[in-house]
């Protein structure tokens, strides 16, 4: 849907500028489009599932996007640490359980997977500097 708004404003972009900022706000009003039709449908009692998720900054959703990227840049094994770590909130002997490793071997996993995401992401620092 946020492809097709794209394509049908086409000739209101500016071809001087990023592209990303353009289709983040496109995507951002489908998104708000499509979640005010499905409240209509739903009726007007709020579920208990509701939630109110506030939109962050195009900064820190560019953040967000660069992260996933260079996560998934990196080998899975390390990866898979980070994720545990970082994602599922595990602790290192947690993870080790969860991945059927050796605690010694999650331990340098996510030494090197730690510093391997610090250079994948360094740009990111020199970007809000």
């Amino acid at each position: 849907m946020t492809f097709l708004q794209a394509w049908r404003a086409a000739d209101r972009f500016d071809v001087d500028r990023s592209p990303g900022p353009w289709l983040y706000a496109i995507a951002r009003r489908v998104a708000v489009d499509l979640y005010r039709r499905e409240r209509r449908h739903q009726g007007s009692e709020p579920l208990e599932t509701d939630i109110a998720v506030l939109p962050g900054s195009f900064e820190t959703t560019w953040q967000a996007w660069e992260i996933r990227l260079a996560l998934e840049a990196m080998p899975k094994a390390q990866r898979d640490v980070i994720e545990a770590t970082h994602f599922l909130g595990l602790t290192q002997e947690e993870t080790a359980q969860h991945l059927g490793l050796a605690l010694g071997t999650v331990k340098s996993r996510s030494h090197r997977a730690h510093r391997r995401l610090a250079q994948l992401l360094a740009h990111l620092e020199e970007a809000t500097a």
